[in-house]
């Protein structure tokens, strides 16, 4: 049972953007089929899914970070000696990290101390700190993975990249190896 709720604890952000995808699609589709088929379409149902695609986002923000996949500017560390990447790779993570604590602070001040009682989305009646919430939520999830990627990177020796690196290191090494082979086959060609 322990294993079972660290596992779902540990991809909560899948089950989360998954089941988002699958509500928001279904009701996209609901209101495509209601438009066509019976000439009505249901106010809530896109309102309700824009706000199920952001949280989609937040969510799906805070999956890339558990993956390393977020998008950085690596370039420079080519120019710089190998043994200051992780350094950079670190502190530019630690400024990420004190950035997303200021945003959650900023977050929580804003939806319990500065929104006004009265706001409440247009069409579903239901107040917007509710859908603002995501922000404090997927921002500490965030945090939280970004912490867990350095903590395998730097204490458990655990290489975590971004498998879509992997995979086009996978493909560059691929293509040296085939463009080693052409010249020694155009030398046998002429030969």
């Amino acid at each position: 049972m322990g294993k079972k709720l660290l596992f779902i604890l540990d991809n909560i952000e899948s089950y989360i953007c998954r089941t988002l995808l699958a509500v928001f699609v279904c009701l996209l589709f609901l209101q495509i089929l209601s438009r066509q088929f019976f000439g009505y379409s249901f106010s809530w149902n896109e309102e309700l899914s824009v706000y199920l695609f952001v949280w989609f986002v937040f969510f799906g923000a805070s999956y890339a970070a558990k993956l390393a996949a977020h998008n950085r500017v690596t370039f420079q560390y080519k120019l710089m000696p190998a043994v200051m990447r992780p350094i950079l790779e670190f502190l530019s993570d630690v400024v990420w990290v004190a950035f997303n604590c200021y945003f959650i602070y900023l977050c929580v001040d804003f939806i319990f101390n500065k929104m006004l009682p009265f706001n409440k989305s247009q069409t579903l009646g239901i107040h917007m700190k509710y859908f603002y919430m995501v922000l404090p939520i997927a921002f500490t999830l965030m945090t939280i993975r970004i912490i867990q990627v350095n903590y395998f990177k730097f204490i458990l020796g655990i290489d975590v990249s971004d498998p879509d690196s992997k995979e086009l290191d996978e493909l560059s090494h691929l293509e040296l190896d085939l463009g080693e082979d052409k010249p020694s086959t155009n030398k046998q060609n002429k030969a």
